[in-house]
């Protein structure tokens, strides 16, 4: 019989950035984390703020929510006024909306990439790794070549929102009924040199290694493989390079996760949304909705109506049951100690009514693009799908690639926003108030995004939001299952427990917005073995 090493605990404290506090505890046996919980420690409480104020107090107050995801909460705020007012929207306002969105998308990519993971390619775990020392040259931080312009020019896009919207983050120049601010001949032409810029200074010749219509070749993983042969440029871009090292030191190895993958799909089509309901909304966006159930290899629309909260493990006095937005009341509760047993969280436990708990992100969206539900003119792109299923499932590596893979898709559709614009058009129709329900949805760069609004008497009754962070760090919900990033844990191997980069790969991955330390401890004896700083 063999014995079994003894487990350790690692408690990563604290995870905070703009979306609040995260602190992460794993248990690790034998060189892998068997158990994990995952735990937001800061109340945020902006459903609470917000309630019995003005109807449109959410284009204000929702964007501060996150200071990289501004624009997609002002997005949703806005839709969810327009679909209970019944408004109508121009399609410049439309247009206007999804660019201002796209182009924090596209800054927000590389600047997650090189600024929170490449980072840690140059732990000094992968010294005999023969990627190392270029990794270092590349990725270090403030010195590494490829580091500092893509921090530098990853703001360039959002330049573009500063032109459009009046400034970068935090302007509400979303409303409902279209956009407050019509550009002028001058802003667009200004927009599309921003564009260029980014494009032939940093996409093409770093991102790439190559233009932006050979990698849109690109159809399959065979394809991939194919094109990182066929020239030294292509190996040696910053994705050629990422790739052929996250190979080498193992991240397709670990970080699963749940296997099942949610989408509400984002930009609506401006000539199919002007009119915007809730029902209609899943027809109307070129980035179609949708669910990947790995499992079972099936794709199927997302309904908003399918969307759960679950409070059994939060500091919430709500009861043990799912319940759909529209019926919380975020009632929080004053004791908020830890016990993983009970409650451990602020985060809720975000479900699929029928098929339980979903990642969301960049992987998400590409395995949704694979499918073939939906409209037949909505986007379709298979290539994440089919690497996903030629390397046997999902991993911190593939999460990347995704990523990575998408930027080229945005920058497309930045330059299509700009191209569809008739300026003498209308930009705004002024709404009619009135009561009701309203639901806006988007994805943020780093997933899912909706918000859902009640109004009553001239006032907000209830104004509820569940940002992509909820979905994949939340805890463990009322049937005892993990959230997303408790489960990709699961299995993650630790080679140096006062040094778990691992850890750090894994939380990475999911792109939260949040920043961690892991604190390592004996389990047993409660001593502090070693502090490890992800961020």
């Amino acid at each position: 019989m063999v014995a079994q090493t003894k487990v350790q605990t690692l408690d990563i404290s604290p995870v905070g950035r703009v979306e609040g506090d995260l602190d992460v505890r794993v248990d690790i046996q034998d060189g892998q984390v068997i158990n994990a919980w995952t735990q937001a420690q800061m109340f945020r409480g902006f459903e609470v703020i917000l309630r019995g104020k003005d109807p449109q107090a959410g284009l204000i107050v929702t964007p501060r929510i996150c200071g990289i995801c501004g624009a997609s909460h002002l997005t949703c705020a806005s839709w969810a006024l327009d679909t209970a007012w019944e408004t109508e929207v121009p399609r410049n306002a439309i247009l206007a909306r999804n660019l201002g969105q796209l182009v924090e998308t596209v800054q927000s990519h590389p600047r997650y990439f090189y600024g929170l993971f490449a980072i840690d390619l140059t732990n000094k775990k992968y010294q005999d790794s023969p990627f190392y020392e270029e990794a270092c040259r590349r990725f270090a931080a403030y010195t590494g070549k490829s580091y500092e312009i893509g921090i530098t020019l990853s703001g360039k896009p959002v330049e573009i929102y500063a032109l459009f919207g009046g400034q970068w983050p935090h302007f509400s120049f979303m409303v409902p009924g279209g956009v407050m601010c019509a550009p002028t001949l001058t802003d667009v032409t200004r927009a599309w040199s921003i564009l260029e810029y980014f494009r032939t200074n940093w996409l093409e010749p770093v991102w790439l290694g190559c233009s932006l219509e050979r990698y849109e070749e690109i159809q399959s993983y065979d394809d991939f493989l194919a094109w990182l042969d066929e020239s030294p440029n292509h190996a040696s871009s910053d994705l050629g390079f990422y790739w052929r090292m996250g190979l080498n030191i193992g991240l397709d190895k670990f970080g699963a996760g749940t296997g099942k993958y949610m989408t509400w799909g984002y930009l609506p089509h401006e000539d199919k949304y002007q009119r915007p309901t809730i029902d209609g909304r899943n027809a109307a966006v070129i980035m179609k909705s949708g669910v990947y159930d790995s499992t079972t290899d099936i794709h199927q629309l997302m309904e908003h109506g399918f969307a759960r909260e679950n409070t059994t493990h939060s500091w919430y006095d709500e009861g043990t049951g799912d319940v759909h937005p529209f019926d919380r009341v975020t009632a929080p509760i004053q004791n908020n100690d830890i016990n993983f047993e009970e409650n451990y969280s602020w985060s809720t436990a975000v479900r699929h009514k029928d098929l339980g708990r979903m990642e969301v992100g960049a992987l998400a969206r590409q395995l949704v693009a694979g499918g073939s539900h939906g409209e037949t003119w909505q986007h379709y792109d298979g290539f994440i799908l089919d690497t996903f299923k030629k390397m046997g499932g999902p991993s911190v590596h593939l999460r990347q690639l995704a990523r990575m893979h998408e930027c080229v898709k945005l920058y497309r559709q930045v330059e299509r926003c700009l191209r569809e614009f008739k300026l003498r058009d209308p930009w705004y129709i002024k709404p009619k108030e009135t009561e009701g329900r309203g639901w806006g949805a988007t994805e943020a760069s780093r997933g899912a995004l909706c918000h859902w609004v009640e109004l009553e008497k001239g006032k907000i009754k209830n104004y509820q939001v569940i940002a992509p962070t909820t979905w994949n760090v939340g805890p463990r919900d009322g049937e005892g299952f993990r959230g997303p990033i408790e489960e990709a844990l699961i299995g993650t191997p630790i080679a140096d427990s006062k040094d778990p980069v691992e850890v750090g790969h894994v939380a990475r991955s999911f792109d939260s917005c949040l920043v961690c330390t892991v604190h390592a401890h004996d389990a047993k004896t409660g001593e502090e073995l070693a502090r490890f700083r992800t961020a």
